[in-house]
């Protein structure tokens, strides 16, 4: 059993990218279906579905066959909640990077909670 699905999710994508792979399939919960669409939104996945009980992610790539996940932080943990207000939200890598928040208007992007003015459960933060 996973403590940390969202941790196990995130490490799931980079080590599948780092490896080649094309798609990663993993088991289904909403949260991890949100976050995958976000994700797929901003370019880092290709495509999202599900199919009998599973998320099944396809992995983006560059034209030079590069991974477009280059690094992933979990934040915000079991044992240690990090929240943050609207003010707090800043850009990650100085934009090049995306922070992705669990907030009373569903899970967003960084971007998209200073757009909606709404804080949250920071969840993690991809480049």
């Amino acid at each position: 059993m996973v403590n940390d699905p969202i941790a196990d999710f995130l490490v799931r994508l980079q080590n599948a990218s780092m490896v080649g792979h094309s798609s990663v399939s993993l088991p289904y919960s909403s949260i991890k279906n949100a976050i995958a669409k976000i994700l797929e939104r901003e370019g880092y996945l290709t495509g999202v579905s599900k199919k009998n009980n599973a998320l099944v992610v396809g992995l983006s790539y560059t034209a030079a066959g590069r991974p477009t996940i280059n690094g992933v932080k979990r934040i915000s943990k079991p044992s240690r909640r990090l929240y943050m207000g609207v003010r707090d939200v800043q850009p990650v890598k100085r934009g090049h990077g995306l922070l992705v928040l669990s907030t009373p208007a569903g899970v967003v992007t960084g971007k998209e909670a200073r757009d909606k003015r709404v804080g949250g459960e920071v969840l993690f933060e991809i480049w």
